[in-house]
């Protein structure tokens, strides 16, 4: 596909219509149109494994699969099966099933450094559950964030501080306070600051770069000097860094954290773990005051549980985070040595852990662009590779690498041409794409 002779008409139609009927055009702000080159925003028909299609007919490769959730690939065989098991079951019933138990033994045994789990639908609902609870068990109302991460919950504590804040109070917002990733003293400098108002500390354990010698022990330490929580949010590294999560890989162990994303390979499914001492406080078997931890009326719908189960079952035999990493690398690899061979290597560059990619676009002067980004999204549509991220499936194969790879190399040449005259603009089609958060549409 060329560029030039690449339109999308049913989904230009199709997302018009979105828009008139859902506010933003999706349910999800990172899926908008807006995140896409102008007019080139496909709407998926179907997907299978690896790739999807559009409802114009294009298939794509596609990375990020559901933001980072479908790790196993779109309709994964052994996923289905079990989840069409329990749909002739019953699916949602006016007290437990066997399944919530199954499903809390088969999670409790993957992530060994949690004591009790309660599963709810998505990742927003755990974390505000974690932070509830650890105002609730410490009496305080601070809320520490780690402020290099992008994204945390849509609930108040956490929205109030992006640019998308309107309609949060002031006085909630003020009650969230940051720290930046890696730098224990200057965590240790805001918990005395705000020495016994801190609740707790919230980040996620890895991202971009791994975690400095010593920095998650530290801030072990420091929690438990200060008197406050320990929140993993391992949505994201939750599998893909090991099958128990960065904790598991890096050996710290919080007193809670939060799992979702790869657990269901895109059925609603996340998690609140942690130890029994807090936990418990959202039960019934203790004498203090109540915790309203999580009560969902969809929380334990069996088909989820199910699916959340035949994941780890087979993370666990198929050895899934492993093929992540080496799929990655090779991806990674490749992506590197075609920016280098177009002479960009300073300007498109593939930065996170191999199971977690992600790319940045600069400029001519080394800074971080939206149109740079959009001049290379538009190229890598055409070319039929649909990544917002280079987030790999295990469902990818060499050869879908290698495609992907000769496309970014025909991207990098496009880009080269635009930072040789100093401007993409005659390479956008249209308006470049826009960060999620920010305060005006």
């Amino acid at each position: 596909m060329d560029t030039e002779e690449f339109f999308l008409p049913r989904s230009r139609a199709a997302n018009e219509r979105l828009h008139a009927l859902v506010p933003g055009g999706a349910h999800t702000y990172a899926k908008g149109d807006d995140q896409y080159p102008e007019n080139l925003a496909p709407v998926i028909s179907h997907g299978r494994g690896a790739h999807v299609w559009d409802v114009d007919g294009n298939r794509y490769i596609e990375y990020g699969s559901g933001l980072r959730s479908v790790s196993l690939g779109h309709a994964h065989p052994r996923v289905n099966e079990a989840v069409r098991r329990e749909l002739d079951r019953g699916t949602n019933f006016v007290r437990p099933s066997m399944m919530e138990l199954e499903a809390a033994e088969r999670f409790l045994a993957t992530v060994p450094t949690a004591e009790m789990v309660k599963f709810t639908k998505n990742g927003s609902d755990a974390t505000t559950a974690a932070v509830r609870l650890a105002r609730a068990v410490t009496g305080r109302s601070r809320v520490a964030i780690c402020g290099d991460h992008p994204f945390f919950s849509v609930d108040d504590w956490f929205i109030g501080t992006t640019p998308m804040s309107a309609g949060i109070p002031t006085a909630t917002t003020e009650l969230t306070v940051a720290f930046p990733y890696g730098d224990l003293t200057a965590a240790e400098d805001l918990l005395t600051r705000y020495q016994d108002e801190i609740a707790c500390l919230i980040l996620e354990p890895a991202g971009h770069a791994e975690p400095p010698p010593g920095y998650l022990a530290g801030l072990r330490e420091l929690a438990d000097r200060h008197g406050c929580v320990l929140i993993f949010d391992e949505m994201i590294t939750g599998f893909r860094w090991s099958e128990a999560g960065a904790q598991g890989l890096y050996g710290v162990v919080p007193d809670l954290s939060t799992f979702g994303k790869a657990l269901g390979n895109g059925f609603a499914v996340s998690a609140l773990a942690g130890r029994r001492e807090l936990m418990e406080r959202g039960g019934l078997r203790h004498s203090g005051d109540r915790v309203f931890l999580l009560s969902t009326t969809h929380g334990a719908e069996t088909h989820s549980l199910a699916a959340a189960m035949a994941v780890q079952a087979t993370y666990a035999e198929e050895g899934i985070t492993a093929r992540l990493h080496a799929l990655g690398e090779r991806l990674a690899a490749g992506v590197r040595e075609a920016a280098a061979g177009m002479g960009v290597a300073d300007h498109v560059l593939v930065r996170g852990r191999a199971s977690n990619l992600v790319f940045a676009t600069l400029d001519e002067n080394g800074r971080p662009s939206q149109p740079y980004r959009t001049l290379f999204l538009r190229r890598l549509l055409a070319g039929g590779v649909l990544a917002p991220s280079f987030v790999v499936s295990s469902a990818l194969d060499d050869a879908d690498i290698d495609q992907t790879v000769d496309v970014v190399a025909q991207a990098c040449a496009v880009y080269r041409k635009a930072l040789d005259a100093a401007d993409p603009t005659p390479w956008l089609g249209g308006r470049p794409v826009k960060p999620v958060f920010r305060r005006l549409a």
